[in-house]
């Protein structure tokens, strides 16, 4: 694989593109990777780094959506759970099972209503992976509360979402793509032919040439659309604010829990990093700069209390560890409840055969990220009709060829026997057989370099400065992995001295 500063100096030298990507996020990567894979000369720009705002905001999951089925999105449902199976097999070393268990409160939705909503869950869509729902009875010494007794079981997916983002970015510079992270698009106007877009970076700005452009600018899609191209937007955006809270593990066990609300919303209880439990999520309409979004004290008290209400253990705010937001841009349908407007995509397109192509992506969901690009490339068609076929349902992402991570556990131990257990493990489940990429040829641990704490060295650092665009500490330890739980105030400061020396951001010309 090159380098991605090697990358970038191959692609410079023509800046003509069959396909400018504005956004860095889910979608913009996906629709990137894809057509790179395809043969069309891309490039990606984000105006931070990849994976910075929502795709990095999620409550870690693959699935369904089981409390979309009240809404009645079948079609959703249907190709989220069709979804869950292709990246299940796509990525196993950052994507994997994960059971859920939802306690039934008496006075909320009746036991006949889950029994027939997980009945259809489990028969919606594709499910050769995963075990189905069924009917348990809580064991007297489970978590929640005595006078839960009653419960059902059922099964979706924990995702690492920042590193769903950063692999397909990965594949997407593999197959020729340029990745510009910290590069804003100011400005782009159409010409006969093609898009003349600028783009401003820490050194300047430069302009390239676009055949068809992708807004995949998540909650800046509308912005983009009426202050870079001043155009009007088809569609206005309703920001959605969804906050999690981190807390020191609540319970032993791999099992999540999904609990109902008196408010008629759902809250995840997911088990996080080892030693930590993930809550969330909230939805409460946003106003202002979505770069700027943090969870509100009402909010971590509403998570809080939910928490509260099931779990015998006490918690309060001084438990919180982490903490962080998100904004989801959903399609506004001018309703009252956020948790009610739809988490599907629309997408727009703008633009005769005989001009430049622009295409918006608005809403979606990280669960079918995939099919969105899929389906941007099936309407962008009649601009590239050389491109190749689909290709992504059926190809790993980098790291992820194999079937079962204790095969590449195993051969880690035969090959590196002197890393420690939580190394291979982290090493697995972040990077899959991408870790040899830094290990190969080391003998000992003193060969991967300077130490950090939790693990991360040197040889670590300089892979992910190289290969995955990070430049800062919060790149590393908040999205490339998640060591930011791990790592103490010194050891932070640390990495950042470290990264200060040797990281460069990514040049635009």
């Amino acid at each position: 694989m090159q380098h991605s500063d090697d990358v970038t100096t191959a692609a410079v030298a023509n800046d003509s593109y069959d396909l400018v990507v504005i956004g860095g996020g889910i979608n913009g990567v996906g629709i990137a990777n894809d057509a790179a894979g395809r043969g069309l000369r891309v490039l990606l720009c984000e105006q931070a780094d990849l994976a910075a705002h929502t795709s990095s905001a999620s409550s870690k999951l693959i699935h369904g959506g089981l409390r979309y089925l009240e809404q009645y999105a079948f079609r959703l449902v249907r190709e989220s759970l069709n979804e869950r199976e292709i990246l299940l097999a796509k990525a196993p070393h950052i994507i994997w099972p994960l059971r859920f268990v939802l306690p039934h409160e008496r006075h909320l939705r009746p036991h006949w209503m889950l029994r027939a909503g997980l009945f259809l869950y489990d028969h919606l869509g594709r499910r050769d992976r995963l075990p189905g729902s069924r009917a348990v009875k809580l064991a007297a010494d489970n978590p929640l509360r005595a006078d839960l007794t009653r419960a059902f079981e059922y099964s979706d997916c924990w995702v690492d979402d920042a590193r769903l983002v950063m692999l397909n970015a990965v594949q997407a510079a593999e197959a020729g793509a340029l990745i510009l992270p910290r590069t804003r698009c100011i400005g782009a106007r159409r010409e006969t032919t093609h898009w003349l877009v600028s783009l401003q970076a820490e050194d300047g700005v430069r302009e390239v040439q676009a055949r068809a452009l992708v807004n995949a600018a998540g909650p800046w899609a509308a912005r983009v659309i009426e202050d870079a191209l001043d155009l009007p937007s088809p569609f206005g955006l309703r920001l959605v604010q969804g906050s999690h809270i981190v807390l020191p593990r609540l319970y032993c066990g791999e099992q999540a829990y999904i609990l109902q609300n008196a408010d008629r919303r759902i809250v995840f209880v997911l088990p996080y990093e080892d030693d930590f439990t993930l809550v969330g999520t909230t939805d409460r309409d946003y106003q202002g700069d979505p770069a700027q979004v943090r969870p509100t004290r009402e909010e971590e008290d509403y998570l809080l209390g939910v928490v509260g209400h099931y779990f015998r253990q006490t918690v309060d705010r001084q438990q919180i560890r982490h903490r962080y937001a998100g904004v989801r841009p959903l399609l506004d349908d001018a309703g009252d409840n956020p948790s009610a407007v739809t988490r599907d995509y629309t997408l727009s397109l703008q633009g005769e055969i005989d001009q430049p192509a622009l295409l918006s992506v608005f809403g979606g969901k990280l669960t079918t990220y995939r099919r969105l690009a899929e389906s941007a490339l099936a309407r962008l068609q009649p601009w590239f009709p050389y491109m190749g076929p689909a290709w992504t349902a059926h190809t790993p992402l980098p790291g992820g060829d194999f079937t079962e991570p204790q095969v590449v556990l195993d051969a880690m131990t035969a090959e590196f026997p002197w890393l420690t257990s939580a190394q291979r493990q982290r090493y697995v489940r972040s990077y899959g057989r991408l870790c040899w990429r830094f290990l190969a040829g080391a003998r000992c641990a003193e060969d991967l370099g300077e130490g950090f704490g939790a693990g991360l060295t040197a040889a670590e650092l300089r892979y992910l400065c190289r290969h995955e665009w990070a430049v800062t500490a919060e790149d590393v330890l908040w999205r490339r992995s998640k060591l930011g739980l791990h790592l103490n105030a010194v050891e932070q400061a640390r990495v950042a001295d470290w990264l200060a020396q040797h990281a460069r951001v990514t040049p635009a010309s």
